[in-house]
């Protein structure tokens, strides 16, 4: 699934807020053009989308049986 398509995977299922929100931004400072930054969370991330897109950055959601939210983000093509 989207696991193959990422380059790094940050599991913030277990961490409570603010922190995935914190680790998932400092993922992005460091994630290089071309690579795809996949957040797996417990829930729907509504502020981060509104940060991403703020950002410069695209992204698809899957919500997976298990409850998790997969968010595989990527920077904008210009």
């Amino acid at each position: 699934m989207m696991e193959k398509e990422a380059d790094v995977v940050l599991d913030a299922r277990d961490l409570e807020p603010p922190e995935p929100m914190v680790r998932t931004l400092e993922a992005l400072d460091t994630l290089a053009r071309s690579e795809k930054l996949l957040v797996l969370l417990p829930r729907e991330p509504y502020p981060l989308y509104l940060a991403l897109e703020l950002n410069g950055f695209a992204w698809q959601t899957e919500r997976r049986p298990d409850g998790t939210v997969a968010v595989l983000i990527r920077h904008q093509t210009p």
